[in-house]
């Protein structure tokens, strides 16, 4: 099942992706809010709501995934291809840091970087792994369980800010420059291992296994379930693959009206400008 949230002519709806048409979910504003129903799979599956038929659908109209996520928790060095490039070892844990839902912006929004934020503007393709019950002190099975799907991220980064100090809070979160979706793909349709990748201006720059993970989808909402509860609707962020810019000699970066896509195959592609916006 492929699920997504439409901005309509009146807010946004959560909506049933069909192979000719998106069939919004009575009664869901979002797939945040639907996600929250314990029976979402069942409405879902039931949808009978307004049609618009995929073609007639513009990129604009195409939310991100989940528009307001109480907690988007990113998982750092969880590639064993990103590891290296950046000369480090096999962690021991999981490297977290937090972004916030100010930063998401719809699968084919620009990426709308402050011109303060620097030069340093860099990409992070990343499996997004979206949560659907609530889940505290999970073991491996019931963390599984947890998962209500997967979706696609680019947690584009200001090397800049983030370097700035050990913590890295501060170059992942600026509003408006983390493209996310198009939709969320149930477990039953996707188990990580087909291929990520990141363009730049029609370049692959990133392509990698989305099992070339230290810490897979299970193990990381087990482990973050232990410290802080996850509800309907957060999403976790599991780290991106080796290829970005910072990590290249010389550096590469991200610079206004640069194209980037981002995909994982069997899931969908995120098409984005990257526009620079003053004060």
């Amino acid at each position: 099942m492929r699920l997504a949230t439409l901005r309509t002519g009146t807010g946004t709806a959560a909506v049933l992706v069909e192979d000719a048409a998106l069939v919004e979910i009575e009664g869901a504003a979002d797939l945040g809010a639907l996600l929250a129903e314990p029976d979402w799979r069942d409405r879902a599956a039931a949808a009978r709501g307004t049609r618009h038929p995929l073609d007639s659908i513009s990129d604009e109209q195409w939310a991100p995934v989940v528009p307001r996520p109480g907690k988007i928790v990113c998982v750092g060095l969880n590639y064993r291809s990103h590891i290296a490039e950046m000369g480090r070892d096999l962690p021991a844990h999981p490297t977290l840091f937090s972004k916030y839902p100010e930063a998401l912006v719809g699968p084919y929004d620009p990426i709308r970087v402050p011109a303060h934020a620097g030069d340093a503007v860099d990409w992070e393709a990343e499996l997004a792994i979206i949560i659907g019950s609530r889940v505290r002190d999970a073991d491996r099975d019931a963390a599984a369980t947890a998962i209500a799907g997967y979706s696609v991220l680019n947690d584009v980064t200001m090397r800049d800010y983030q370097n700035r100090t050990l913590q890295w809070l501060q170059g992942k979160t600026f509003d408006e420059t983390a493209p996310f979706g198009p939709v969320l793909v149930t477990p039953d349709e996707f188990t990580p291992g087909p291929r990520i990748r990141c363009a730049v201006n029609g370049e692959t720059v990133q392509d990698a296994a989305t099992d070339d993970l230290v810490f897979d989808p299970a193990e990381l909402v087990s482990y973050i379930s232990a410290i802080v509860t996850l509800q309907p609707g957060d999403v976790i962020a599991s780290g991106t693959p080796g290829g970005v810019g910072h990590a290249r000699t010389p550096a590469r970066y991200l610079t206004a009206g640069d194209r980037v896509e981002t995909s994982v195959d069997g899931i969908g592609m995120l098409r984005n400008r990257v526009d620079v916006r003053e004060r």
